[in-house]
């Protein structure tokens, strides 16, 4: 399931963050290579999140920032083209992918992809590197295969590189059948601008902590340190990072540790939407890491209470952790389940704010390795999952009070469906319309669409019980 994906405020854990079973556990890497090795590996062998498997090696990784920059460069690159790179494999091996040993088609698929995605790097270089790293990190004679199977694909390359661009998903970098439903909804040619978003570096975007400081104030102390920052057009507390300062985030965050938090410009659209009053009494029911709950306890001036829930403890630890960065004092973090009800919260909450898990398929540019591990067929896992929590959440609200349902996808299915489902199934509940973040203009709901409005798929409604 996808949850939270788009909220990433200070997390260093995943599905992978605690194992041991790599090879590579115990090795410093070396060079932009090795990092983007290690983390390729993380990914593909142990379940980890890209992003975060990027940032754990780094910080035990040995190399300067041409070789952070070049690591960077080389994981999102081999992630977003896979299919690509197993296409060449093929060619050239004619074998499937799979069957090769896995640390082997991982440093396949990073020699491939500085020989035909990058243009700045020799392939005779590219070549030789992935030489090395086989005779590092795999068995007596892996190097050899290695070697042969790249210098072939440099006297190959305009064959190979046609070929692969004949292929209008292998060209997108996205799974064929993601291609084909976003084509058939919106049109080749949008179909085709929101891959290429996906496919785009992400733009890094904070949150101001208001009650610390004012956003002009963050911008000029941006400025002082050698960053470069803009207002957000979505959020009044958003800022889009335009140039990191001298010593990176890790300077920002020791220089501004209460200031701000790490979340997409879309991701902080429901607390407003939601709306919440100092005082209020309000419920995050999927909260973990704690982007959306600390931006509700902000706008309500850390007056009232939060109470802020996630399946998971080792989340919650996060979330804790965030809020206390934050000085934020009234959230207290339960554990809980969203599908099973609890009597003791039945009209308990002025507001509540169930931001539930998803498909995330408006968020793929930040969860790369997403686009290759969900199928069409997880689609059905999540409609009955977030009607469940949906129910719950409605039966939490006191009389009058209200509840603002979000996901971060662009399936109807899991948000315009469930929103006319919900009201036709709760007649003591009604449409609470609110105002879109940019036009003003009363809407019902908001879908974002990447390639329509420059930002990450985001779905939200606001209901009222009557």
């Amino acid at each position: 399931m996808e949850a939270n994906s788009h909220d990433n405020g200070r997390a260093v854990s995943g599905p992978a963050s605690q194992s041991n079973t790599s090879r590579f556990a115990r090795r410093k890497p070396a060079g932009g290579r090795e990092i983007a090795l290690f983390v390729l590996h993380a990914v593909w062998e142990e379940g980890a999140y890209a992003s975060l498997a990027l940032g754990r090696v780094l910080r035990k990784a040995e190399g300067g920032g041409a070789d952070r920059r070049l690591a960077t460069e080389l994981v999102y690159g081999a992630i977003k083209a896979k299919e690509g790179l197993d296409f060449l494999l093929r060619k050239l091996t004619r074998k499937a992918p799979q069957r090769l040993e896995p640390v082997v088609r991982e440093i396949l698929h990073l020699g491939l992809y500085q020989i035909f995605y990058m243009d700045r790097i020799p392939p005779s270089a590219a070549c030789n590197e992935s030489v090395n790293l086989a005779k590092k990190f795999t068995h007596r004679g892996a190097d050899r295969f290695v070697n042969a199977v790249l210098r072939n694909s440099i006297r190959q390359r305009d064959a190979l590189w046609q070929a692969l661009q004949a292929d209008r998903a292998l060209r997108l970098c996205h799974p064929r059948w993601l291609v084909e439903r976003w084509t058939r909804e919106f049109g080749p040619a949008e179909a085709d601008a929101l891959c290429r978003w996906d496919n785009e570096p992400p733009v890094l975007t904070l949150r101001i902590q208001p009650l610390v400081t004012e956003r002009d104030a963050f911008l000029q102390n941006l400025r002082e340190m050698g960053g470069a920052g803009a207002p957000s057009p979505w959020c009044p507390e958003g800022v889009v990072l335009e140039k990191m300062p001298e010593g990176g985030l890790d300077a920002l965050f020791r220089a501004f540790p209460s200031v701000f938090y790490i979340q997409d410009e879309g991701s902080m659209l429901p607390p407003r939407v939601l709306a919440p009053a100092p005082g209020d009494t309000v419920l995050d029911l999927c909260a973990a890491p704690g982007g959306k709950t600390t931006h509700l306890a902000a706008l309500m001036e850390n007056r009232g209470s939060v109470t802020a829930c996630d399946v998971y403890e080792h989340k919650l630890l996060l979330l804790r952790e965030n809020a206390a960065r934050l000085g934020l004092t009234i959230i207290t973090a339960e554990h809980n389940d969203g599908t099973r009800f609890r009597p003791e919260w039945e009209g308990r909450f002025d507001k509540v704010l169930a931001d539930v898990p998803c498909s995330g398929l408006g968020v793929l540019r930040r969860r790369v390795e997403a686009r290759w591990i969900k199928s069409k067929e997880d689609l059905a896992v999540f409609p009955p999952l977030q009607e469940a929590i949906l129910d719950n959440a409605a039966r939490y609200v006191k009389r009058g009070g209200f509840l603002v349902y979000s996901t971060c996808t662009l399936e109807a299915a899991e948000n315009r469906e469930r929103r006319m489902a919900f009201l036709a199934s709760h007649p003591d509940w009604e449409a609470a319309p609110f105002a879109h973040p940019r036009t003003g203009a009363s809407v019902e709901e908001l879908q974002l669409y990447p390639q329509r409005d420059g930002v990450d798929g985001f779905y939200m409604t606001r209901l009222r019980r009557k």
